[in-house]
């Protein structure tokens, strides 16, 4: 009756009762390697603390070390563009003045603007040209159509924004009028 008690008050507490003295059961030999498995034990799970902390000390450096890319890739392209922005400036200092041609201030203008082109294209910018292409959905966008018997049905006939692509990559689609045949 004490043996149905002692298991029906481990059953209440939710555990099972504890071995008297586990030590005693055990030979020299098995208590060795008990202590030898535990100390293994203990080595393993510091290494796994001294690797996860490595593990996050590489990833908070990944990190750091990405924004700064990012950082320094804005510096660099910011660099090349601030002397756009001083040519933009004295163009509308010279427009200004009493005695400022159109001429001279297209060709300064048209400086400016093949410039820019330059920067945006060694950064990797490129233009996407779809006149006279057949219209592809993953580089254009189709804002309208056009009758036409000049172009056949589905053809870039003209280019409202021009689209652009970094390394492959589109950045936007160039919005184009597509050919359409006429009805009969």
């Amino acid at each position: 009756m004490n043996d149905f008690m002692e298991t029906d008050k481990s059953a209440e507490t939710g555990r099972e009762p504890a071995p008297a003295a586990p030590e005693e059961a055990l030979s020299p030999e098995q208590l060795a390697d008990l202590k030898s498995r535990a100390a293994k034990a203990d080595e393993h799970w510091d290494r796994f603390v001294r690797v996860s902390a490595d593990l996050d000390n590489v990833k908070k450096r990944a990190a750091r070390e990405r924004q700064e890319a990012i950082r320094s890739a804005n510096e660099s392209l910011l660099q090349k563009l601030i002397p756009i922005a001083d040519n933009f400036d004295m163009a509308m200092t010279a427009s200004q003045a009493p005695n400022a041609s159109v001429q001279s201030l297209q060709l300064g203008i048209n400086m400016i603007h093949s410039q820019f082109k330059s920067i945006l294209a060694e950064s990797g910018l490129e233009e996407i040209n779809p006149l006279g292409q057949p219209f592809d959905p993953n580089i254009h966008e189709a804002v309208s159509e056009q009758v036409t018997a000049e172009a056949p049905e589905g053809q870039v006939v003209q280019q409202i924004r021009k689209g652009y692509k970094l390394r492959e990559k589109l950045l936007r689609p160039a919005s184009v009028v597509v050919a359409k045949k006429p009805s009969a």
